[in-house]
């Protein structure tokens, strides 16, 4: 069993930055892959972005490349959403979610993911 809890979430303005964290319980977490989505007031979850066991692998939604960035440190059982440039649209529940299927590479489907957190707010105002 693995166990996740966001935070870092808050209100910035429009071209502010946070950082959300993602805190991981149970020895096995370091294999998994872990991904991050998010649910807009009224739309569905959609994929963020997601990282393989080791790092070596990224993928991001279209709308976030190049202004948000997914890390891990497996040493601390933390994973991390650098988010920067935000925009109004950015705002959402934000979940990080673990994938126990040990796959090389990250998923996109929110069906790959077994585990997920209760998610942290980030509003960005205008």
């Amino acid at each position: 069993q693995v166990q996740l809890v966001e935070s870092g979430g808050g209100l910035v303005q429009a071209g502010g930055s946070l950082r959300l964290s993602c805190a991981a319980s149970g020895r096995t977490f370091s294999s998994y892959s872990m991904g991050w989505f998010r649910q807009a007031p009224e739309k569905e979850r959609e994929f963020v972005a997601a990282i393989n066991w080791n790092g070596g692998s990224t993928v991001y939604a279209d709308s976030v490349k190049g202004r948000f960035t997914i890390s891990r440190n497996n040493a601390k059982n933390m994973g991390y959403l650098q988010m920067n440039s935000l925009k109004p649209e950015d705002t959402a529940v934000y979940y990080c979610a673990a994938d126990a299927s040990r796959a090389v590479l990250p998923s996109r489907a929110q069906l790959s993911y077994d585990y997920w957190g209760q998610g942290t707010q980030v509003t960005v105002s205008s």
